[in-house]
């Protein structure tokens, strides 16, 4: 192992927040069982709001940013992980009060750590990361609301990003009908190219409506935008009709009604994917090593070397990216 490595730790220094590449030694990481040689990470919204300060996301400073890493066990102090295992850790603290992916090296509780599933590459699992792991686990919790393929169309909301992007694919291979939202008139080729039957255009609703009801038109839907899309949606879903919300990117109230909720059903759902408990986390990632693995992984990931990372946060808080951002580090 390094006695020295590059880590992107982010800080708060007069008042703004800002990262930058150090050096650090392994004693200055945070605790933990597990230390794990990162062979990669990944970009996903929530780094992007933590690294520039857009949202309150980091609880302490300074922290070495990244809620995903996926690597090779260096040295454990838990019997469950040996030397040359290869890992996942995504979400609980990582990133946000304990040190994070942005590294060579990640030490962690050994109760974050999520044995590479049969069907992954390390690529892989960081191709897919929080956002692929938010997407299947929105579709879990949809299954669990009695949501299924004869139930009707399915609208993501979000559809260029990283969770909409894996949610289409997913949604489709289990034979959804999915409906893409996007305001991106360019991008309806490439959402169709994922397996979405139809693309909205954002234009194409009004979304700051005083109706208390619209149109039913959606069974289901996963939303990663919030806000006056997310009232939107509680409003025109089918009867008994189920969101699963997990997004902020379009704000962070919701102005709504009782009557989606008492005329027609509508449950609302939330969905946490940092807190979720190790039984369901294993289980979801082995739907991602299987029938829910996306067939275009690849094509939606783009690797960047760990020294270009600080260009990609801008694009994606200002919705300038699509699909999934992979950071190589090892």
């Amino acid at each position: 192992m390094k006695q020295r490595f590059a880590a992107y730790r982010i800080f708060s220094e007069g008042g703004k927040t800002a990262g930058r590449f150090v050096d650090m030694a392994l004693d200055e990481l945070d605790p933990g069982e597990v230390v794990i040689r990162v062979a990669c990470s990944s970009v996903n919204y929530k780094d992007a709001l933590a690294a520039t300060g857009t949202g309150k996301i980091i609880r302490r400073f300074p922290c070495v940013g990244g809620v995903d890493a996926a690597g090779v066990v260096e040295s454990s102090l838990d019997a469950r992980f040996q030397p040359g295992d290869e890992v996942i850790v995504t979400g609980y603290e990582m990133g946000v009060a304990h040190d994070g992916g942005y590294a060579e090296y990640v030490r962690v509780p050994a109760g974050w750590v999520v044995p590479l599933p049969r069907g992954l590459s390390l690529f892989d699992a960081m191709a897919l990361g929080t956002a692929g792991f938010t997407a299947a686990l929105a579709i879990y919790r949809l299954e669990q609301h009695d949501l299924e393929p004869a139930s009707g169309k399915v609208l993501v909301t979000g559809a260029t990003g990283g969770v909409g992007s894996l949610a289409i694919q997913m949604l489709a291979q289990l034979g959804y009908h999915v409906v893409a939202l996007t305001g991106k008139e360019s991008e309806h080729p490439y959402l169709k190219s994922l397996g979405a039957r139809e693309v909205l255009p954002r234009s194409a609703i009004d979304v700051s409506s005083n109706r208390p009801l619209e149109p039913a038109q959606w069974a289901g839907a996963l939303d990663a935008v919030g806000g006056e899309t997310l009232s939107w949606l509680t409003r025109s879903m089918q009867q008994n009709g189920v969101i699963a919300s997990f997004g902020n990117a379009g704000g962070v109230e919701l102005h709504t009604s009782v009557y989606p909720f008492i005329l027609r059903g509508v449950r609302l759902i939330g969905v946490d994917s940092a807190a979720t408990r190790m039984p369901l986390r294993e289980k979801v990632w082995q739907r991602l090593a299987g029938e829910l693995r996306p067939a275009q992984l690849a094509a939606i990931a783009r690797t960047i070397p760990f020294t270009r990372l600080p260009e990609v946060f801008q694009g994606m808080i200002h919705g300038q990216s699509r699909g999934r951002v992979v950071v190589g580090i090892g």
